[in-house]
């Protein structure tokens, strides 16, 4: 197998909507893995300098994450993503030397266990030291953090807030999305992981009311067993109900029962277009709340109607 590379001039843009709801992680230190996911056709593969690699193969990561985008790497329509190591464990600056030493640039950065302010700020000064010396030092990430302690959770509103008001003056990145790391949350709190994870149940929706109110996307915790698809299904169809866009993938088999969970149905397509039709109708009229189906309809819903249209639009450049 062969890695693919794509045409520079083809790369999405940064600003582009992209949904992510299938977020697969791929060890960086594994080349067959890295190779054999150009072929998953997931809205977003994550290429895995943290977790996913032992501290002895954290060099290899980098190399191979330097090496792939020095020839830009043909993923089809999935964005590519790495995930470096936390702020905490300092080793996060030589990810960064490595992801932006290469010719070419992601267009996302994960950045796990982000706890404080102070921390993003270190990283903020980290990455602006080391992209200053590039072309394209006004190269604009997109940047999704993780929720995986308590100090970071009961910091959270303020942490989102301050990150999102320095992206407004920062040319180099762009918050998008929280990411839950339960399996770290369960170690930091002490609390044993259940089958239906009710021990995770405030944490979760917690994250999506922050994420919601500053308009990020809400990624929701792996499945564990791999294997039982049965209960992922369950699990991801409970994720979306509450309101996560998306979901963490550690298998390929994962992957379209994750997309079928996070995607509107197509009745639900048919009813946001018909939805936002009759409200265009009836602003033409100036008339504010209105009978949609037997059900009053005011802004609230509207607004989720064209978010449904909004993913919908972007979901065939996906499958």
């Amino acid at each position: 197998m062969r890695l693919r590379v794509l045409n520079v001039k083809s790369i999405r843009s940064v600003h582009t909507f992209h949904p992510r709801r299938a977020v697969v992680y791929v060890p960086a230190s594994d080349k067959r893995k890295i190779i054999k996911s150009q072929t998953l056709n997931a809205d977003t593969i994550v290429l895995d300098c943290e977790d996913g690699v032992s501290i002895n193969k954290k060099d290899e990561a980098r190399q191979n994450i330097y090496e792939l985008f020095q020839n830009w790497p043909d993923f089809g329509n999935s964005e590519v993503a790495v995930r470096v190591n936390s702020v905490q464990s300092k080793i996060y600056k030589e990810d960064l030397k490595a992801v932006l030493g290469a010719k070419n640039l992601p267009t996302t950065l994960f950045l796990p266990k982000l706890d404080t302010k102070e921390e993003f700020r270190e990283f903020t000064e980290e990455l602006l030291t080391i992209i200053k010396e590039r072309p394209e030092k006004n190269h604009k990430f997109n940047l999704l953090s993780y929720v995986e302690s308590a100090r970071c959770l009961l910091n959270l509103h303020e942490l989102v807030r301050y990150v999102l008001d320095a992206s407004t003056t920062s040319e180099n990145l762009l918050m998008q999305g929280l990411v839950f790391g339960s399996d770290d949350f369960c170690a930091d709190i002490g609390a044993t992981r259940t089958e239906d994870a009710k021990e995770l149940l405030y944490a979760r929706q917690y994250l999506i009311t922050v994420a919601k109110a500053f308009q990020l996307q809400a990624i929701d915790m792996v499945h564990i067993n791999y294997k039982d698809l049965a209960g992922l299904q369950m699990q991801s169809i409970e994720g979306a109900k509450m309101g996560f866009t998306g979901k963490q993938v550690i298998h390929p088999d994962q992957i379209s029962v994750v997309n079928e969970a996070f995607s509107p149905s197509q009745e639900k397509i048919q009813w946001a277009r018909d939805l936002i039709a009759e409200f265009e109708g009836h602003q033409a009229t100036g008339k504010g709340a209105f009978n949609f189906r037997g059900h009053m309809i005011d802004m609230p819903l509207v607004l989720q109607a064209k978010n449904v249209l909004k993913l919908a639009e972007a979901m065939p450049k996906q499958n």
